[in-house]
């Protein structure tokens, strides 16, 4: 029996050996592996997997990322400047301003109401061109070779996806609802609404099939919808330059301005209304100061 017991024993001692030899390996080897692992970067978790762009690559995809105005060049006419433009429907005119009121640097954007069958959308230029939209992320899918459907945006209220069209070195949006178009009308949109550029740069727009754009004098809801002139970007001071026949009795400023938080003064010049808004200064300046001619 004691002999039965001392083989007992003895495989007992040795098998504690072992393990206190294993974690002892163990214990050595923890600082070796941090000291690798500090060496040589660690594997990618996606290795093996289908590739995934990375984020910082998506922004190099972003084809214009400068601001995304006209910075026509001004002509000094003694106190003032003077600015030859073109709407987006095509009509020229010239636009005399107090020089301190530079809306050369100002740079304008159009804007352009639509419809297609039916259902009213606006397009614009966003002020920061194809990274205000794309966020440096990647499009849901090429609609045409100029045309391309984007996420709905994070804080944009009621609207929903994005159509996203480039003519030229111009972008121009469409904010969808967040019912949205259906996938037919967004190709329709994408393939019936054309732009050209002047030789000036000015941005000139022309709608075919279901898209009809909206004519100078429309509104949607007492908002003036027509073709206009943005003079301005998101914050500071701002002039809106929308042709409208029979000025004097048709709609006020441009809802847009309003949301702004700050009450925008408007004063119409013939057959186009000028909506002000921006620093008090500023403001009374342009309401008092500004001429334009349509040609």
């Amino acid at each position: 029996m004691a002999d039965q017991f001392d083989v007992i024993e003895v495989g007992e001692r040795g098998r504690r050996k072992w393990l206190g030899f294993v974690i002892l390996l163990a214990l050595l080897a923890i600082p070796v592996a941090g000291l690798l692992a500090s060496r040589d970067p660690a594997p990618r978790p996606d290795a093996g997997l289908e590739a995934v762009p990375d984020p910082i690559q998506s922004l190099r995809t972003v084809r214009n990322n400068a601001p995304n105005v006209l910075n026509a060049k001004s002509e000094p006419k003694g106190d003032d400047e003077i600015i030859r433009v073109v709407f987006p429907h095509g009509v020229r005119a010239e636009i005399r301003y107090p020089a301190g009121l530079a809306l050369d640097e100002l740079g304008s954007r159009p804007f352009q109401g639509a419809w297609i069958d039916g259902q009213y959308r606006r397009l614009l230029a966003p002020y920061g061109g194809e990274v205000e939209v794309s966020k440096g992320g990647e499009p849901i899918r090429k609609l045409t070779s100029n045309v391309q459907l984007w996420p709905r945006q994070p804080g944009s209220g009621s609207y929903g996806q994005v159509l996203l069209f480039s003519f030229g070195t111009w972008r121009l949006a469409l904010y969808d609802r967040l019912d949205g178009l259906t996938f037919e009308q967004r190709m329709a949109m994408a393939e019936g609404l054309h732009g050209r550029l002047t030789k000036d740069g000015y941005l000139v727009l022309t709608g075919d099939g279901p898209v009809r754009l909206a004519k100078p004098g429309e509104t949607v809801r007492g908002d003036p919808v027509g073709p206009q002139l943005w003079f301005g970007g998101v914050i500071g001071d701002t002039v809106v330059f929308t042709p409208t026949p029979g000025c004097a009795k048709a709609a006020e400023a441009p809802a847009l301005m309003e949301r702004r938080g700050r009450p925008a003064q408007s004063v119409c010049r013939g057959d186009v209304r000028i909506a002000v808004a921006g620093s008090p200064s500023f403001v009374q300046q342009a309401v008092k100061g500004i001429r334009i001619t349509l040609k």
